[in-house]
């Protein structure tokens, strides 16, 4: 699985942030044509974004994805008219609350790709849980596709379902069930869970708690609203050189175990079995794919 720790939102009707966000070190960018556009400015949006996935990626750019509006709203279908063509990576699916919504987008990429010179399955989903419904069928929605890669927990939204107030609680702890419940349903499918954005900008502190609390959660990722949050998302959502060092001393102690015939170690102090050490290598492995080495730095 290609994780992706950092999901900007990009207004798509903005052309200045359309070109700032191309070139941002965000993992992924998030071509928004839905809640961040008025409705008056859709088909600007869906113009803007079109000729933005039209352009030749630069080095290290960041992957694009487009927030379509609502499955089934009379918008989704000219968002996909304009945004489905070469040069994009994925879609957002917002507000999904059952499997069948996913699978009417699915089958519209599936005739639309081989139309226009796209390989069938390239284009991938992010799914947006935003209600209760949504995440009593997370799992199902998780599980439902090939094209699936994330769950993405939309705090927003299901905190107007909840009736929360409109002030954010400290570290979102009144959303702690929901979160951990839709970690759950996407770890049982093999897929990404990407956590909401952190909305207050002027609190940096607020932000490296949050996230922080979410990694601690299981979550991979998280969605942001400004070039500020990347840095701070993209570092607490990657090995540090302390998890890297301790890894692989638990992966070559374990190995070493086993040569002589012992299925678990005791290690500074810890009992080490497979578990343990299939969550080192995984460490390890996503060390190896961000480019991170013992320092903290990207190798080469």
């Amino acid at each position: 699985m290609d994780l992706k720790r950092s999901w900007m939102f990009v207004p798509g009707h903005r052309q200045r942030m359309i070109d700032k966000g191309l070139e941002l070190n965000t993992d992924v960018i998030m071509l928004d044509i839905e809640d961040g556009v008025a409705p008056s400015e859709k088909d600007t949006a869906r113009k803007l974004i079109s000729e933005a996935l039209g352009r030749a990626r630069l080095p290290n750019c960041p992957a694009r994805f487009v927030r379509i509006n609502a499955i089934g709203h009379p918008r989704m279908d000219a968002d996909l008219e304009a945004v489905v063509r070469p040069g994009l990576d994925g879609l957002v699916l917002p507000k999904v609350e059952t499997a069948a919504d996913v699978l009417k987008v699915e089958a519209i990429l599936n005739q639309r790709e081989p139309a226009l010179d796209i390989e069938r399955g390239s284009v991938k989903l992010l799914v947006a849980i935003e209600s209760p419904q949504g995440l009593l069928n997370a799992a199902a929605i998780a599980a439902c596709s090939a094209r699936v890669i994330g769950l993405m927990f939309g705090a927003e939204d299901f905190g107007r379902e909840l009736g929360l107030p409109t002030s954010r609680e400290g570290e979102a702890r009144d959303m702690l069930y929901a979160r951990s419940a839709m970690v759950v349903a996407a770890a049982s499918a093999h897929v990404q869970a990407v956590d909401g954005v952190w909305v207050d900008l002027k609190d940096t502190e607020g932000l490296w708690n949050f996230a922080r609390q979410s990694r601690r959660l299981g979550f991979s990722g998280m969605s942001l609203i400004h070039p500020s949050q990347i840095d701070p998302i993209n570092s607490v959502f990657s090995p540090t050189p302390e998890e890297i060092n301790y890894a692989q001393q638990v992966v070559k102690a374990y190995e070493e175990a086993v040569a002589r015939g012992d299925g678990s170690i005791s290690f500074g102090g810890q009992l080490i079995d497979r578990p343990i050490v299939e969550r080192a290598r995984r460490a390890l492995e996503m060390a190896k794919m961000l480019g991170v080495g013992e320092e903290g730095s990207k190798v080469s």
